[in-house]
């Protein structure tokens, strides 16, 4: 396993780390124990979590630009987990408001020594942070209008949102009310994953650049 997940960390082009690489092996350990019990995700085995989970998170990474990230209805801890790990000096906030998921992410953190990371158990329209975020990020949760609606009062000015979909959701483009006009769309090419992936992202109002 740790083999296939240090062949698609050089396939996405990142810089060699073992610490990184060896995490994420555990943390697909952790997930694969906790699912035969608990159902955390419906991917079952550890192989295609590596693909489906972490390189599928792990791809989103030149889009990251901040100290800070909330992950929103972040499920086991994606991607924000796997984000966590290969970026250290990030702060990550995991959302999330089912219970079981919420207990996982917690035992990850503890077990992974993640220092980095907080995990927050509240529903995504009840979260009043102390603090904004320069990044928001979700990885296909609910729809481009109602995350944004949701969520936009949490970035800084100048913050980044991003949200994690398989194909282009054309429906959804059409329907957000706010930032349209500033919608970038990427195509994700995920190692060993044949599927289609796509990020769409947008800068709130402020100084920051609109280029990634």
């Amino acid at each position: 396993m740790e083999n296939d997940i240090l062949e698609g960390w050089d396939a996405l082009g990142l810089a060699p780390d073992a610490t990184a690489v060896a995490r994420l092996a555990a943390l697909v350990r952790l997930l694969d124990k906790w699912n035969r019990v608990t159902n955390l995700t419906a991917v079952r085995d550890p192989q295609a979590m590596v693909t489906r989970h972490i390189l599928d998170s792990l791809v989103v990474l030149p889009y990251i630009k901040g100290d800070s990230l909330l992950d929103v209805g972040t499920g086991a801890g994606l991607p924000g987990l796997p984000l966590a790990i290969a970026h250290p000096q990030l702060a990550v906030t995991l959302l999330d408001s089912n219970a079981k998921k919420v207990r996982f992410a917690r035992q990850a953190v503890a077990e992974l020594g993640l220092d980095n990371v907080e995990v927050v158990h509240a529903r995504m329209q009840e979260y009043q942070p102390t603090r904004s975020f320069a990044m928001v990020i979700s990885r296909a949760v609910a729809s481009l209008d109602e995350l944004y609606r949701q969520t936009a009062h949490l970035l800084r000015p100048g913050g980044r949102m991003l949200f994690m979909k398989g194909s282009v959701p054309e429906q959804e483009i059409n329907a957000l009310q706010d930032g349209r006009a500033g919608l970038h769309i990427e195509r994700l090419n995920v190692p060993g994953l044949a599927a289609e992936r796509h990020l769409l992202w947008l800068e709130t109002r402020g100084e920051s650049s609109t280029t990634a």
